[in-house]
């Protein structure tokens, strides 16, 4: 019975400090959206073409990007990094608009890349060409997740 007990004790021990080591974080990525995809989880625009409708359950940025964009491929680790930062805040959704033509032409797509920021309960604002990761974070902040920005010294 001595021997059961201390080897209770230990496995309580061991099962007590294991469960103050930090949990490895999930990484998030930047998620990659047909058409099905779009429509569940963004807007459902064959349903309601009238008025803007967001499907989603945080706020989004939506990049409309091709793999032989230039300006594309700058934006595209930027996005990785947000995503990696944001994830639990914001989705980040890519849309390869020669895989998806009729996405980019219902949304107007014309210059590439066109990222689309999707606040909770508002309209969406659209931003063209290679942002920096500093206009990105300002964005998220500001459009997404409506915090105060504070002026840098």
């Amino acid at each position: 019975m001595k021997k059961l007990t201390t080897i209770l004790a230990a496995f309580l021990i061991v099962l007590a400090a294991s469960a103050d080591e930090p949990q490895p974080k999930k990484t998030v990525k930047p998620i990659e959206l047909n058409k099905a995809a779009f429509i569940e989880k963004v807007f459902n625009y064959e349903e309601n073409s009238e008025v803007w409708k967001y499907a989603g359950d945080k706020p989004a940025i939506v990049d409309f990007y091709a793999t032989w964009c230039g300006p594309c491929r700058i934006t595209s680790p930027i996005l990785t990094e947000l995503a990696a930062e944001y994830g639990e805040e914001i989705y980040i959704y890519k849309i390869d608009v020669d895989k998806e033509p009729e996405l980019a032409a219902t949304f107007g797509i014309r210059s590439i890349p066109t990222f689309i920021f999707i606040p909770m309960g508002e309209n969406p604002q659209v931003a063209q060409g290679a942002l920096p990761k500093k206009s990105f974070k300002e964005a998220i902040d500001k459009i997404l997740l409506k915090k105060e920005l504070t002026q840098e010294l």
